[in-house]
């Protein structure tokens, strides 16, 4: 990160970059960190995080339309020129599939998860303050926090609510907590940036039968969050001075594309390279969302 030479001395010094992405990864695996972030090891493309890119994409141009035009069949109609738009920047995503017919099912699916979201709110009734917002704020340790909101509703009345779209299913309860936490991690920056805590947190899961999770935080919450990023930072930190970046096994490994470098799975990790950490997501965003999204 460059800052101009007339910055304040006040300013606290930088001294790494989080997103809830690449905090999600830490507290999965901190192998899998190490791959994605010190290592920047390419993965191929998952059609499923594909379909949820493509989805996103639709949802938030749905909101360019007029209020009245906001269906379903219009949501349907913008999905094809999508994804031939994703295709022209990354054409080697139509290596996904085996043949057109599997293409087609993979549209079908994306078809489906569009319909579902017009079960769960109705974009005619909504004006979005922002979508796809990027936010970022310093701690006063020097730790950047950052990432892309899907969307922003402020009330008449200065009330915030985070949205964020998901295109796999609603986690168990046993998980929930892991899947707010990427909410007040954004509600966090969100705070830091304006001062005040956003009303309600609002996840959609478009995947299975549809389902909405709510959260209302209040300060607390944030700051028990702000602990929990900066004690992340701290085990990020005696990782790279240590060298070691242990594997932490877990029913995720099914998806990692990794493990024939994972010792738990007999490999043997790269050399680890010269090179510091650090969350790219504002430089180099990954145009796929993270898969995890869709587990």
């Amino acid at each position: 990160m460059t800052y101009s030479a007339d910055m304040s001395l006040t300013e606290p010094t930088i001294i790494g970059a989080l997103s809830p992405s690449r905090a999600g990864d830490f507290m999965t695996c901190p192998l899998l960190y190490r791959f994605r972030v010190i290592d920047q090891l390419p993965e191929p493309p998952s059609p499923a995080a594909v379909r949820g890119t493509v989805v996103h994409a639709v949802l938030e141009r749905l909101y360019d339309l007029p209020a009245p035009a906001r269906t379903a069949a219009a949501a349907l109609e913008l999905l094809e020129p999508q994804w031939r738009r994703l295709l022209e920047q990354e054409p080697a995503y139509a290596g996904m599939f085996a043949d057109e017919r599997e293409q087609a099912r993979w549209l079908d699916e994306a078809r489906a998860l569009l319909e579902r979201y017009f079960t769960l709110e109705d974009p005619r009734r909504l004006e979005p303050a922002e979508r796809e917002l990027y936010v970022e704020a310093v701690l006063d340790s020097g730790l950047v926090l950052r990432g892309y909101i899907d969307r922003l509703d402020v009330a008449p009345t200065g009330e915030v609510r985070v949205v964020d779209y998901k295109t796999g299913s609603a986690p168990g309860p046993a998980f929930e907590g892991r899947a707010l936490f990427q909410m007040k991690f954004y509600a966090l920056v969100l705070w830091r940036l304006h001062g005040s805590v956003p009303r309600l947190l609002q996840l959609m899961y478009l995947g299975g039968g549809g389902e909405i999770l709510r959260y209302a935080p209040d300060e607390a919450d944030l700051r028990a969050t702000e602990r929990k990023v900066q004690a992340l930072w701290a085990a990020i930190e005696r990782a790279l001075d240590s060298g070691e970046w242990v594997a932490r096994p877990s029913r995720l490994c099914g998806w990692c594309n990794y493990k024939e470098l994972c010792p738990e799975f007999g490999g043997t990790p790269p050399p680890l390279p010269a090179r510091q950490p650090g969350d790219t997501v504002r430089s180099t965003r990954r145009t796929v969302r993270a898969a995890t999204d869709e587990i």
